[in-house]
């Protein structure tokens, strides 16, 4: 696990809370303490039968996360760091720019569905708004970014698979997927995928909140009903750039989170803790988990490539939430023409790294169709997020 104490990046951090600041300071301070302290962290371990290690069941179960630690290694994080590269450099010049800063078509000028969203630097776009459903019930508060700072700044790219063959690579690593189909069973599907952007000193926050919306009510509600996404770091997180979660919360159901500030006196709730890793390491993190970030008014910046999965029961036949997708009721066909870009992350993968054992995603096995990844599989997923599965 990261050894660093981020001293410089907290100091920095309070800098701009003014009265705040002592407080910020022993926030960060003890929250980086109890993060390694917990014990939720290490390698995926598979027990001979395939199955997942229980301790890692276990601890996912207890506390709604756990660090995968150094699953993506050098090379692959090289071919990671070189496709953002990339891929921030068609990044359209400005919201509503078709074109990029060299006079090309913007990434994602020609899609129908949502893809780079911005944000005013150190805002919090999303709290205290209707946005999402009202998921996120307060405001964070904004900071003051200088006056040099731009007017906006990149927050989320949604539909990232579309866009970055690395990220559609890390989506088909075997490993995940067997933890994927360990949690969620073997026909597991597809929810979405997006990269968060956290710039050092103009990353947005994004109020707490869970993100689970449809199943609330429902008589199997359980702690994994609305499935879980993985968190994997490009640069590392910290304190100040992570997201924080409140452990256990993804068992009690929905959750009262104005109470749960008043309580907790400010914005900073007192069971709070950061999900601290390396550039490699990759989190699961269960939907209904109590989670939040706060402006990145640090040092070191987040990029987070996140992709999730859900149990098939959880959306067969379920109407969904209207929050990545359009609402829609998710029949077997939806699901299955959402799913493709599992086959196709898997052949992309296989390809890029030949000495991998490719997973095999159960739902495709004796269909007799092959996913193949070239250039038609590419033009096949233009726009795929129009089919995000959202619960």
């Amino acid at each position: 696990m990261n050894k660093k104490d981020y001293r410089e990046s907290i100091e920095a951090c309070a800098s701009y809370y003014g009265e705040e600041a002592a407080s910020v300071r022993k926030y960060m301070t003890e929250g980086l303490r109890k993060a390694r302290e917990l014990g939720n962290r290490g390698p995926i371990l598979f027990n001979d039968d395939g199955s997942l290690d229980q301790g890692i069941r276990d601890a996912y179960s207890e506390f709604g996360f756990y660090v995968f630690e150094g699953v993506i290694g050098d090379q692959e994080m090289k071919d990671i760091h070189a496709d953002i590269d990339e891929l921030r450099m068609r990044f359209p010049t400005h919201p509503g720019s078709t074109v990029d800063a060299l006079g090309r078509p913007a990434l994602g000028a020609d899609c129908k569905g949502p893809g780079l969203m911005w944000s005013k630097p150190l805002s919090d776009p999303l709290g205290g708004t209707a946005l999402a459903n009202g998921r996120h019930q307060v405001k964070l508060k904004d900071l003051d970014a200088g006056p040099d700072a731009p007017k906006d700044a990149p927050f989320i790219l949604l539909g990232s698979l579309q866009f970055s063959e690395a990220a559609l690579r890390l989506y088909g690593h075997p490993q995940l997927l067997r933890v994927a189909a360990a949690i969620n069973g073997d026909d597991f599907a597809p929810f979405n995928e997006v990269l968060f952007i956290k710039d050092a000193g103009l990353g947005a926050a994004v109020s707490w909140h869970q993100d689970g919306d449809t199943h609330w009510e429902s008589p199997n509600f359980d702690e994994d009903i609305h499935g879980f996404n993985f968190m994997a770091q490009a640069y590392g997180s910290t304190p100040v750039n992570g997201v924080w979660v409140v452990p256990g919360t993804h068992k009690v159901g929905k959750v009262d989170i104005k109470k749960m500030v008043q309580e907790s006196g400010n914005e900073r709730l007192k069971d709070a803790i950061p999900l601290v890793c390396d550039a490699g390491d990759v989190v699961i993190c269960n939907r209904q988990l109590v989670h939040g970030s706060f402006a990145n008014s640090g040092f070191e910046p987040r990029l987070t490539i996140n992709f999730g999965f859900h149990r098939r029961a959880s959306v067969l036949d379920v109407k969904g939430a209207g929050i990545h997708s359009p609402a829609a009721v998710y029949d077997a066909a939806v699901i299955k023409e959402r799913s493709r870009v599992i086959g196709y992350a898997i052949d992309a993968r296989a390809k890029q790294y030949p000495q991998e054992t490719p997973y095999q995603y159960k739902p495709f096995l004796g269909s007799g169709e092959r996913y193949e990844w070239d250039e038609a599989a590419k033009k096949a997923i233009h726009d795929y997020n129009l089919l995000d599965l959202s619960i």
